[in-house]
């Protein structure tokens, strides 16, 4: 039987400042969103999210970015299997792992799972049917929301549920926004029934891909879904320490901002790639702060199948006694101050960043 801790993790002992910092700087320079999130969450946690992060993002570079398929997936594997070992190592973001998932209790199958999902990427897989597609984002965003689920003290089979599914969700809205984008690289995460029940053959779309109403249709559907995933959510964050909240819910209110700004588009992510304003993310981090106290938890939503063999891997790793008693409501006047300069610097850094586009479109050749 999972139990549930209602305490938090004491600050890693074996946990350097030195990697925290490598990791809080990639962290920041590859995810304005999520650093910014980060910001709410308690030192402890904010640091061990910053390492998980920092893994997680090399690695999709090294797949996605770097295009190293095959031997990209063997590389990652071999640094996972050096941080749940007592091998000497030395680079800063694996060592740091090995630190995390020590002190947290992260079972190795779920960052294999991860691995696995990122090896799909690689072989350019594409997914018939909604399953299909929840079973890949099980694997590549469901598995971050079961190790933050964890690093916050979270170990029962309720909360974690809600977790993977709010992976689930931001996944899902990843997919809807980035359809033009995926589309010029050759892939296609849309659900191919989906599009052959809207009248869209797969193959050729991708050959020449544009927006038409039937694609709307399409991505209007596959947010819907990720619209159920974020209801759900609620449920989870009642789990929560009280101190972990306000993160968790500027997390997922960004991301489902995202879903809103492409509705009002009218589901064209073809032509141009959602972003919400820096005013639009100051609101919903304001009402993060806000929003502590959700709704009573459900104990009896279904649970989705793709989700269970990270239910499953956290089940056959047993709990570690905690220290006892919350921590206090850290200095959330100042956190807000750091989080709305950081807003401020950001919408600053994009607005120069359009101006100078624009300088150099009209610049005489």
């Amino acid at each position: 039987m999972l139990a549930r801790s209602n305490s938090m993790h004491s600050s890693p002992a074996k946990l350097l400042a030195a990697d925290v910092k490598v990791c809080r700087q990639l962290l920041r320079k590859n995810s304005k969103t999520f650093y910014a999130a980060s910001l709410l969450l308690p030192g402890p946690v904010r640091s061990a999210a910053s390492v998980l992060y920092g893994f997680c993002r090399i690695a999709d570079d090294e797949v996605d970015v770097v295009q190293g398929g095959g031997d990209a997936i063997a590389a990652l594997r071999a640094r996972l299997a050096r941080a749940t070992t007592s091998e000497t190592i030395t680079e800063p973001t694996d060592r740091a792992l090995a630190a995390v998932l020590a002190q947290y209790r992260i079972p190795k199958a779920i960052p294999e799972l991860l691995i696995e999902g990122l090896a799909w990427d690689a072989q350019g897989r594409s997914y018939e049917t909604l399953d299909e597609l929840l079973d890949y984002a099980a694997r590549v965003a469901g598995t971050v929301g079961a190790m933050m689920a964890l690093l916050m003290g979270v170990r029962s089979a309720n909360g974690l549920a809600r977790a993977c599914e709010l992976g689930l969700a931001m996944q899902l809205t990843n997919i809807a926004r980035d359809v033009g984008e995926d589309a010029r690289m050759g892939r296609i995460y849309l659900p191919l029934q989906w599009l052959r029940e809207a009248g869209v053959d797969p193959e050729q779309w991708l050959r020449e891909p544009r927006f038409d109403e039937r694609i709307a249709a399409v991505v209007s559907r596959l947010l819907r879904e990720a619209s159920t995933l974020y209801g759900r959510v609620d449920a989870g964050v009642a789990l929560l320490p009280m101190a972990c909240r306000p993160g968790i819910n500027a997390a997922r209110f960004l991301y489902a901002d995202i879903g809103s700004v492409i509705t009002r588009a009218k589901f064209n992510s073809i032509d141009s790639r959602a972003v919400v304003s820096g005013e639009r993310k100051l609101l919903w981090l304001m009402r993060s702060l806000m929003h502590v106290m959700p709704g009573a938890s459900h104990k009896n939503l279904p649970l989705l199948p793709a989700i269970e063999p990270l239910l499953a891997s956290v089940a056959l790793t047993p709990d570690q006694p905690r220290e006892s008693g919350s921590p206090p409501w850290w200095r959330l006047d100042q956190r807000l101050v750091w989080a709305i300069s950081l807003f401020d610097r950001l919408e600053r850094h994009e607005r120069a960043g359009a101006m100078a586009v624009r300088s150099n479109y009209l610049r005489p050749g």
